[in-house]
């Protein structure tokens, strides 16, 4: 049974069918890092879906499950499937991975991938790729010196085209696959083209401000309750005013 359905559960169908279960499975932007060694788990993207899920209905309750760990990769992540997200009998999975798994081979990424949703569609009723944020384009004054080096690597790979090479790959992939896209990369690429997007970057390298996880969020959220979210597109300068 879908979100879309379970959230209208009454008692009796809550009874049968259990609450909505969902993993968020990726690295440290699904962990919850923002500026350099910092954690908040209210202001990450899973925590404000569950909210936007439970204004629709309030008596369904709504279990994330954050199974992001900072500094992992796709590859590195396969292993711990089936104790960190399918033993949880989640109805969705959103898998966020790339900020890291830029830095290996593009071949290994998407083999890892593959495995990945070859795992969750045998398991669950819904399965998302969500694509991540940009990388810094270029080093800031305000990156923490000891990421100097690193933003350096980074700003020349999101510049070079290898994080566009890596994120349109994944998505091939999962249309192939049949898993449902959401291309928050793309709306980070479009806002790129008016907004400094190094700015929105908590540590100046590849984890977003605060506000700009409810980009994630919404984009999600419409995607998985599409009557309740309503119409229009996506603005996403929208969220720049936010606090």
């Amino acid at each position: 049974m879908k979100i879309r359905e379970k959230i209208r559960m009454g008692r009796a169908d809550l009874v049968k069918e259990g609450p909505i279960t969902i993993v968020a499975f990726g690295d440290s932007v699904t962990h919850g890092a923002v500026a350099d060694g910092e954690i908040d788990y209210e202001s990450v993207y899973w925590a404000r879906l569950r909210r936007k899920i439970n204004a629709v209905s309030s008596y369904v309750p709504v279990n994330v499950i954050n199974a992001g760990i900072g500094g992992l990769t796709a590859i590195d992540s396969v292993e711990r499937m089936e104790r960190q997200v399918l033993s949880h009998r989640p109805d969705l999975v959103i898998v966020c991975f790339g900020l890291n798994d830029v830095n290996r081979e593009l071949e290994d990424y998407l083999a890892a991938l593959r495995e990945i949703f070859e795992k969750c569609t045998a398991a669950c009723d819904e399965v998302i790729l969500m694509t991540p944020n940009m990388l810094n384009t270029y080093v800031d004054e305000n990156t923490p010196k000891q990421h100097y080096e690193y933003a350096k690597k980074t700003a020349e790979m999101q510049n070079s085209g290898r994080m566009d090479r890596y994120m349109n790959a994944s998505m091939e992939l999962a249309r192939q696959m049949g898993v449902t896209v959401c291309d928050c990369y793309g709306e980070w690429k479009k806002l790129s083209e008016t907004t400094d997007t190094t700015a929105l970057l908590a540590n100046r390298v590849n984890h977003p401000v605060r506000r700009m996880h409810e980009l994630f969020a919404d984009m999600l959220f419409r995607l998985i309750l599409p009557d309740a979210a309503g119409p229009g597109k996506i603005e996403s300068t929208m969220y720049l005013s936010e606090e």
